[in-house]
């Protein structure tokens, strides 16, 4: 990793966030993508601190020239572009018979169009410098059902077949494609969602932090995953969905 230039949105927090600092910490030379610019600065900044090469770009991954912006951006600065990690993503969490029209294009909008449109932009840049490394962020939730979250479902298994068709696509042309489906994780999401349900919503909220090993997971569990599938360490890997889930999946 040491050297390699990754862009990665979704970056402010969370497993992004997480990422962001475990791949600092191999070396790579990274590009922070987030809506959130003011938290965004604030991460570039701590990080610049710790001597780490950063450029910090807001911008939104659901508009086409926002995603080009931010590519261009990361080669204008660094000269190429080695890795995509697409982490930025939205949940919807409710009854589907309630459920807005516009909730479902915002989830559908975010996790998947926007992972297709970074997607896109980053294999244009890696087919002229002849390769790069592209790690998507699902879910165990792109693997499984689970209830009341119909959209979030329907965008993470999309992701997780975007990131198979791809990477069959573009297997010959040095270009690695993988995605990682964590399972509950401690991020403030999660931490939002347990706070704002109630009901029978928050005994579903509390199933779905039940895992075989007792416990969610830490962010820096995903993102030493992450950081392992963006390295030569897989580089026999393509069209892989690794589950980060403690066992979630597995029953």
């Amino acid at each position: 990793m040491k050297g390699r230039v990754v862009v990665l949105t979704g970056a402010s927090s969370g497993i992004g966030r997480a990422i962001a600092e475990e791949a600092a910490q191999a070396g790579a030379r990274l590009v922070l993508v987030d809506v959130n610019g003011r938290e965004l600065e604030g991460l570039a900044e701590a990080m610049a601190r710790a001597g780490r090469e950063v450029l910090a770009v807001p911008g939104d991954v659901t508009v086409g020239t926002d995603v080009e912006r931010c590519m261009a951006q990361a080669v204008d600065r660094f000269g190429r572009l080695d890795a995509l990690v697409c982490c930025a993503g939205v949940m919807y969490f409710g009854a589907t018979e309630t459920m807005a029209e516009a909730d479902w294009d915002r989830v559908l909008s975010v996790n998947l169009k926007g992972t297709f449109l970074c997607n896109q932009a980053a294999i244009r840049h890696m087919l002229r410098q002849g390769g790069g490394v592209i790690l998507n962020i699902a879910s165990q939730f792109g693997l499984v059902g689970g209830p009341y979250l119909a959209a979030y479902c329907a965008s993470k298994g999309g992701i997780v077949l975007l990131t198979r068709a791809l990477a069959l696509e573009y297997a010959r042309r040095n270009i690695r494609i993988n995605c990682l489906c964590p399972g509950p994780t401690s991020t403030p999401m999660l931490r939002d969602l347990v706070r704002s349900a109630s009901g029978v919503l928050r005994e579903a909220v509390v199933g779905l932090g039940t895992t075989p090993v007792g416990r969610v997971a830490m962010p820096t569990e995903v993102a030493r995953a992450a950081v392992f599938l963006l390295s030569d360490a897989a580089s026999y890997i393509t069209g892989c969905a690794l589950t980060v889930d403690g066992g979630w999946t597995a029953g």
